[in-house]
């Protein structure tokens, strides 16, 4: 058998066979080295197989930003709230009308989210005049009963649908018109009795707001 197949030398003084060096046995891996293999190569849902060095840096990092959204969310929730109307705003979103002290007759304005509205008890023969109407005839055709909760009353936005004129009649002394309603002097549009546009260059009739009766002499307007 040749050396080179017998790993075995002779000692030059003593002429034994001396066995090559061995390796070194095998360490055994300590509980922080298989922690990092096992962040090495885990795989996280939808970020696939984790890049080698994965460890508490990497997780502080993470931990920063968690942290960071949640206190981004500790500032925003109270500014979009802060946004919202408080009770005063909400509160002018509806009025109530009493309509006890109306006379037949009579109207009154009050202010609803901003806007003009006007109240109007109406006299027997005003209501006559308002449903005595060629409905397809009109401008804008809508029949009184449409228009009203209760013949008597009549609540209508004081706004003319032309340019957003607050148009005269409120007062027994204002002009009317030729319908006995309400008439914009600004560019002579001219208004029933039920707050339909008869004549003149407004396209719509006056705009109803949504109220209701919450008793037999008061409305919730809103």
């Amino acid at each position: 058998m040749s050396s080179a197949d017998n790993p075995e030398r002779l000692d030059d003084h003593s002429q034994k066979r001396i066995k090559p060096e061995q390796p070194p046995p095998h360490r055994a891996r300590s509980e922080e080295e298989q922690l990092q293999e096992l962040l090495d190569t885990r795989y996280m849902a939808d970020l696939g197989p984790m890049k080698s060095g994965w460890g508490r840096r990497q997780f502080l990092n993470i931990s920063t930003i968690a942290v960071t959204f949640a206190g981004l969310n500790l500032f925003i929730w109270p500014f979009l709230q802060s946004m919202n109307p408080a009770a005063d705003v909400e509160a002018l979103a509806s009025t109530e009308v009493d309509l006890s002290p109306i006379g037949e007759g009579q109207a009154v304005t009050v202010v609803w989210r901003g806007k003009p509205v006007f109240v109007r008890r109406r006299t027997e023969q005003e209501i006559v005049e308002a449903e005595d109407v060629d409905v397809a005839a009109l401008p804008d055709p809508a029949p009184d009963s449409a228009r009203v909760e209760k013949p008597e009353c009549l609540v209508v936005v004081g706004l003319c649908t032309h340019l957003g004129c607050v148009p005269r009649g409120q007062r027994s002394t204002d002009p009317r018109g030729d319908y006995g309603g309400w008439f914009c002097s600004c560019h002579g549009a001219q208004y029933d009795t039920s707050g339909r546009i008869r004549k003149g260059p407004a396209p719509t009739n006056l705009e109803i707001p949504p109220y209701k009766f919450v008793s037999d002499d008061i409305i919730r307007i809103g």
